[in-house]
């Protein structure tokens, strides 16, 4: 009898044909050589025999780790029974997340509008917010990123728009109240001050909403005063404008809570979701609206669409996944988890001149390094030319087998959901050991 042996993963010819035929995101195609990965489960990913620690869970959504036997069982049992239907239908995976999704988020939230991910998710959001208003100014934080299409790329506050620009019209920015280093400091009532302000000069008639991060995602890892997110809540019901809350990266459990909103108790009347919904096993997002903007577009036509809107393999995903962090008690853990993480990145901050704040919740923790810790100057300045100082730290953290994301002068620290104590040690050593990088470029400029 024949015995079937499976083929090994010819990595050489992946490594050609990507270089050869593959646009990678955001670099200039000459200088990226991708790690070809053949593997990957729970928190770890292969390339070959090589085995790396995900302790950025990818994009920071991949919540509950890699191939997860619940969800990838789902999504083999929904290909056999249907695996596309249009928009203009339904069947009982949409059904069922739908459901499974106003169950779960904050206040009375009830209905979701199905897209393939975050960025598309937040361009439902601000369309619906017009639409419900009629007005057109969206206001969002400067430093903020919500995604790469045009308008969400225009809400963005990062340097990734300024090559899309110019952009939508009727977006306005104002300043993020990040307590380590803005003007406003710890003070969230100053901050909230300035919005009602920038509320003002725009004038609240033309304003259709105001859309943020509940904390600042992968601009800088950064988490509002306490109190700034219920005094957004209190500004858009005193104006009529519809607060948006993205939690593209922040939900399902990231923070440790289903969502970041239920840190301030505050529920939205739009939010934005994707990556952890379905941990990227199938591309998938969302906009949820409360109960007054679903009754209005009952007799409102809702002009938006997507061909795979709701689509049947990205759902039956997500109801496995929310089932998951049910069943295995994965928020919880990250929760505690994330207490452990930040104590421990808190206690190695100290013994680093160049870590200049340590910030977070759950398993969402930034790093921010800094050449002097009483003047708190920037390592590498945010939104500049150079990120040579995070790409070493990367490369060396990589020779040591963690992969973990970092831009500028920020480290971000956000492993999946199921990661236990051992193997988020292994990840703080690591971090421990490279940042004598940091160190020395603080203090010599070389590296």
């Amino acid at each position: 009898m024949a015995v079937t042996t499976k083929a090994q993963t010819d990595i050489s010819r992946i490594a050609k044909d990507t270089r050869d035929h593959v646009l990678i995101s955001w670099s200039a195609q000459g200088q990226v050589q991708p790690l070809v990965v053949t593997g990957a489960e729970g928190v770890w990913f292969y390339s070959g025999e090589r085995r790396i620690l995900d302790f950025s869970s990818q994009l920071i959504n991949s919540n509950l780790g890699h191939q997860h036997p619940k969800v990838v069982r789902a999504i083999k049992e929904q290909a056999e029974k249907l695996c596309y239907i249009g928009a203009a239908f339904t069947d009982e995976a949409r059904a069922t997340l739908a459901r499974m999704l106003a169950e779960v988020a904050p206040g009375d939230l009830t209905k979701t509008l199905f897209t393939t991910g975050g960025t598309e998710a937040v361009e439902s959001a601000i369309k619906m917010a017009r639409l419900y208003t009629g007005r057109h100014k969206i206001l969002t934080y400067w430093r903020s990123f919500h995604g790469q299409t045009q308008g969400a790329m225009t809400a963005g506050g990062d340097s990734r728009r300024w090559a899309n620009e110019p952009g939508i019209p009727g977006v306005v920015h104002f300043l993020q109240p990040d307590p380590y280093r803005s003007i406003f400091g710890n003070d969230a009532q100053k901050a909230l001050a300035h919005v009602e302000e920038v509320i003002w000069y725009e004038g609240p008639q033309h304003i259709a909403a105001i859309m943020v991060e509940p904390i600042i995602g992968s601009a800088g890892l950064i988490v509002p005063p306490d109190g700034f997110i219920e005094g957004l809540r209190t500004l858009c019901d005193r104006y009529g404008i519809v607060l948006i809350l993205d939690e593209v990266m922040t939900g399902f459990g990231r923070t440790g809570k289903w969502f970041a909103a239920e840190h301030a108790k505050v529920a939205p009347d739009i939010m934005t979701f994707a990556k952890g919904v379905n941990c990227g096993y199938v591309p998938l997002g969302g906009a949820m609206v409360d109960e007054p903007i679903a009754k209005h577009f009952e007799d409102h036509v809702l002009w938006q669409g997507l061909t795979y809107s709701g689509h049947a393999l990205g759902c039956a995903a997500g109801v496995a996944t929310l089932e998951a962090y049910r069943e295995e008690h994965v928020i919880e853990n990250s929760a505690g988890m994330g207490d452990l993480l930040l104590r421990e990145l808190r206690a190695i901050g100290e013994r680093h001149p160049s870590v200049g704040d340590v910030r977070g919740k759950g398993l969402f923790v930034g790093i921010e390094l800094v050449k002097d810790k009483k003047s708190k100057e920037m390592l590498e300045r945010w939104n500049g030319p150079s990120q040579k100082v995070a790409n070493a730290i990367k490369s060396a953290l990589m020779e040591r087998n963690v992969y973990i994301f970092a831009r500028w002068n920020v480290l971000f620290i956000a492993p999946p959901l199921i990661i236990n104590e051992e193997e988020l040690r292994i990840g703080i050593r690591a971090i421990d050991d490279v940042l004598g990088i940091a160190d020395r470029y603080a203090q010599t400029g070389t590296l």
